[in-house]
């Protein structure tokens, strides 16, 4: 395929999904011309990995042997690093977040946005640590790099240092969901077996800050049923909100003798 064309990744990421397309998310994962085998043991490893490669062999799609590692216990995979033990933050992505000097305009903040918010999942409400850095994006904001600005930028850098590994999820096994709500915005996480899947935040939209308390709590739970629908969808799984639950107590209350 010509280098430079502008249709030409996702042309070719259409091809890679067409001819892998009954493996995937069984046990491959594939983004444009980078393929990640995985399975849950040797002998099944090497059954996939013959497999993928004959693939190959048959559309004729060569890979280039000094690019390809194999048998490998841990892999970094688009800027994560992939175990048995879980996901976690590549490392040489952290240092890069380490040392990011306080931007000095909008461009940079963009930058340094984009580059955190990749790793968001890992963070307990980034969106709304985020807030008084995403509020200088707002058109006609004047950028002002103020203390509460500075606080927010070394608070993420803080949490991506320090972001937990993340169990992969499986299937059959259900999950449970914490969502909360307020007036800074919603905050959810997914949990399985006891182990993070993912953290999920969003900061409120403007209408959204006239809703009541149990309003709040149900966009919460709305926000999170979309975004982990490929996880949630068939799946058995228990929603846990704080707020509810005090309403729910509190009817039972107003009920009362």
């Amino acid at each position: 395929m010509p280098f430079g064309l502008t249709n030409a990744p996702a042309v070719f990421m259409d091809l890679m999904n067409q001819i892998f397309r009954p493996y995937l998310d069984r046990f491959v994962v594939v983004f444009i011309d980078d393929i990640l085998v995985y399975s849950r043991n040797e002998t099944d490893h090497a059954e996939h990995l013959g497999l993928v490669l004959r693939i190959l062999r048959d559309k004729q799609l060569y890979a280039k042997f000094s690019k390809c590692e194999f048998w490998l216990r841990e892999v970094s995979f688009l800027g994560h690093v992939v175990s048995a033990s879980g996901i976690r933050v590549d490392p040489s992505k952290i240092s890069a977040i380490l040392n990011w000097k306080p931007p000095r305009n909008i461009t940079e903040v963009r930058s340094f946005l984009g580059l955190a918010g990749y790793y968001r999942r890992f963070v307990k409400g980034f969106s709304m640590i985020a807030t008084p850095i995403t509020k200088l994006l707002q058109k006609d904001v004047k950028f002002e790099w103020t203390e509460k600005c500075q606080k927010s930028f070394d608070q993420l850098k803080t949490y991506l240092t320090e972001a937990p590994v993340l169990v992969q999820p499986e299937s059959g096994k259900g999950f449970v969901i914490y969502s909360d709500a307020s007036l800074l915005g919603l905050g959810c996480v997914l949990i399985q077996e006891g182990r993070v899947v993912a953290y999920a935040s969003r900061q409120l939209k403007p209408h959204e800050k006239n809703y009541l308390t149990h309003d709040l709590e149900l966009a919460a739970i709305v926000f999170v049923l979309k975004i982990w629908r490929h996880y949630l969808f068939g799946e058995k799984c228990h929603i846990m909100s704080l707020s509810l639950t005090i309403t729910r107590e509190r009817l039972m209350w107003l009920r009362m003798p």
